[in-house]
């Protein structure tokens, strides 16, 4: 699979821990500047992070990713270089 990289996607390191740190700037828009609790939805694969609060972000997006419908997706795309398999 092609990675393509814009200013909304960022590589982090992981530490052996399991760690890594948002960025600050990330942090103050999803309101978790002073700490708080984001919500991780693991779609096997990939994974897509929530800040905690927003929810009717997370009821949406459990609605549209359900494992089925991403292998649906996946299946349709005809480029192989763009197939996540």
């Amino acid at each position: 699979m092609k990675f393509i990289q814009d200013e909304s996607t960022r590589v982090y390191r992981v530490s052996s821990r399991g760690q890594f740190s948002l960025p600050a700037a990330t942090r103050h828009r999803w309101g978790i500047a002073d700490g708080g609790q984001i919500e991780i939805f693991d779609l096997g694969d990939c994974a897509v992070m929530l800040p905690v609060g927003a929810s009717s972000a997370r009821r949406s997006l459990a609605r549209a990713l359900t494992a089925k419908r991403y292998a649906e997706h996946v299946r349709g795309i005809e480029d192989p270089d763009l197939r996540d398999e």
